[in-house]
């Protein structure tokens, strides 16, 4: 287990060496991550086999956490074709990269004086593969696992706490949705 956690610490070196301001470098961040999993993805994977194996649906495990700058480090686990609701990050920076898997990001924007939510661009994110997005109240995006039989595993560092969101609905005509405040539940911790 060794190595796994060597991975996990330099992954968490990394986001609190480039996650500090209100608009780090994310590109920059995704870049230094995605060497790492690419280099290490392997043994990472072996080291993060019990989250794949536990089958009890989507969980969040916090890796990392800091005050000041505000920063949170998460590992997800998402059961085999599990997807997301339309979902914000409560104006919250983020990156989000494919650990083990696939996984499709579709990006949605808000309409703040309407609140109607309008699909921007679609990816696909593969070990190693990152998608981010800055500070931005108007931003939302819904997830999906693209394995029908297997679990996938991401890495999620956000300018915060992701504690609270909002999930959203769509319901009667297709510019109307219905916005829900979510809590987010943590599963358990990883060392690193």
């Amino acid at each position: 287990m060794s190595q796994p956690v060597h991975t996990l610490k330099a992954l968490r070196d990394i986001a609190f060496d480039l996650g500090v301001g209100q608009h780090p470098d994310l590109a920059a961040m995704a870049r230094e991550l995605g060497s790492i999993v690419h280099r290490d993805g392997q043994s990472l994977n072996k080291g993060l086999a019990h989250l794949r194996n536990r089958q009890r649906g989507f969980e969040r495990w916090l890796l990392a956490e800091r005050s000041k700058p505000a920063l949170s480090m998460l590992v997800m686990a998402w059961p085999a074709n599990h997807a997301t609701p339309v979902h914000d990050h409560d104006g919250l920076w983020g990156l989000e990269m494919a650990l083990h898997g696939a996984l499709e990001v579709q990006t949605w924007s808000r309409d703040p004086s309407s609140d109607s939510l309008h699909l921007q661009s679609q990816d696909w994110l593969g070990p190693g593969d990152a998608t981010w997005f800055d500070t931005d109240n108007a931003y939302a995006h819904r997830c999906r696992n693209l394995s029908r039989h297997d679990t996938a595993l991401t890495l999620h560092v956000y300018g915060g706490d992701l504690a609270k969101y909002f999930a959203y609905e769509q319901v009667g005509q297709a510019d109307q949705w219905l916005a829900r405040p979510q809590r987010t539940a943590i599963a358990g911790r990883l060392s690193a």
